[in-house]
């Protein structure tokens, strides 16, 4: 039997709407997509669709409307220009941190070999995307997660394998007071999007059942490992450095008060996403 393409994303895009999935039909799509393996738009030609094909497809909506997160399911996570691998283990990136990353860009546009280091990299969205946009960049990324670090290091592989610039993955804690001494004082820019849920919040299925904890609580206010990573941002910095740090929307006031509490950063302001919502906190290193 054969089901028409439309007849088809209707059905799910209803049946993802009824699971609670935020944009039912962008996903029905992509899920779809991923089982004909062709790209979406191929979508907006195609009329009917066949059997293996169906049950490709019913098998990956079940697990969607179970909240398997959409990135599991495909295996990939788009990001500004690249496109990660992700799965089980691992943060998936969000499109909110693009905006960070385009940020951070602008801070050693002007900078022939900026010495970069990203604390808590998870796939490495942030890191590579600078390493990709910047290619005089020299980039570090840090994570603690034995499992994340595993996605860090593949991501870094493929893409230095598509001529990319290679970036240095390192396990390791963003809090660790050894952390990369041998780059204290000569760091042109830090940045990271860390743990900062507090403990306790409630999340979305996806968020709590899938994503690594390690990657998500941050302490009774989220801002525990934040405190932390100021002591080693500090450290790494040259004086007038750049400290990007991404946080929840409920923190606009209280991330910028801890970071200019701490004393060895100025210029500190926060930033909104594209939805005006307050979502990372900029400074630079006395």
């Amino acid at each position: 039997m054969t089901l028409t393409c439309r007849a088809l994303l209707t059905a799910a895009a209803a049946r993802l709407a009824d699971a609670g999935v935020e944009s039912p039909r962008v996903d029905a799509e992509l899920l779809l997509a991923h089982a004909l393996v062709v790209p979406r738009t191929r979508l907006l030609t195609l009329d009917e669709v066949g059997d293996e094909a169906i049950a490709r497809f019913e098998a990956l909506l079940a697990l969607r409307a179970d909240r398997v997160p959409l990135q599991h399911l495909t295996g990939r996570a788009p990001f500004r220009y690249l496109e990660l691998a992700v799965g089980p283990g691992v943060f998936v990136p969000r499109p909110e941190t693009e905006q960070l990353v385009g940020w951070a860009l602008q801070q050693v546009a002007g900078i022939a070999e900026p010495v970069v280091v990203d604390l808590g990299s998870g796939s490495g969205a942030i890191a590579l995307s600078i390493a990709h946009e910047h290619p005089g960049a020299r980039v570090t990324a840090v994570e603690r997660d034995p499992g994340a670090v595993e996605w860090t290091r593949h991501n870094a592989r493929t893409r230095a394998a598509t001529g990319d610039p290679p970036v240095e993955v390192l396990s390791g804690d963003m809090t660790d007071g050894g952390l990369l001494r041998e780059l204290d004082g000569t760091v042109d820019l830090v940045v990271s999007n860390p743990p900062y849920v507090p403990d306790g919040a409630r999340v979305p299925r996806e968020v709590a059942d899938h994503d690594p904890p390690l990657a998500l609580w941050g302490g009774p206010d989220g801002l525990d490992v934040v405190r932390g990573l100021l002591v080693t941002a500090a450290r790494l910095l040259r004086p007038g450095g750049a400290l990007g740090i991404e946080h929840a929307d409920q923190q606009g006031e209280s991330l910028p008060a801890v970071v200019r509490a701490h004393g060895s950063f100025t210029d500190v302001d926060d930033h909104p996403d594209l939805a005006g919502r307050p979502r990372y906190t900029t400074a630079r290193r006395v």
